[in-house]
């Protein structure tokens, strides 16, 4: 068992992948410093806040809740950088490998929810 959230695998693929998010997001325009860059690097961040908050929370269902928040900001983060890409503000190639990660991600996610769910 783990003794932090920290120590969780898919705690720390989250946050590096929230790091990744906010390095290329370091290039859209600034004229999105308020709308898209914001939005994107706060969707991308609630995903490790949320599976953190989860670790947390003592009841199941409690937990299960705030791994399916995860999942929700996840997809929030897939949409915001197709819309990127789709505008061109970020690559092709970028979409596609943190598409990937964020899959990997939703269904490192959904084995949570599932053991959860069967330990219930």
């Amino acid at each position: 068992m783990f003794t932090s959230f920290k120590d969780m695998p898919v705690w720390q693929h989250s946050i590096a992948i929230a790091e990744e998010i906010h390095t290329l997001t370091e290039n859209l325009p600034r004229k999105e410093d308020y709308g898209l860059t914001s939005q994107i690097r706060r969707s991308a961040l609630s995903i490790s806040a949320n599976i953190a908050e989860g670790y947390g929370r003592q009841h199941t269902l409690d937990k299960i809740n705030f791994y399916f928040n995860a999942r929700g900001s996840l997809t929030e983060t897939q949409s915001h950088l197709e819309y990127a890409a789709r505008v061109s503000y970020i690559s092709t190639d970028d979409l596609a490998r943190l598409d990937t990660l964020l899959s990997r991600l939703y269904h490192e996610i959904n084995k949570i929810i599932g053991s959860l769910r069967a330990s219930k």
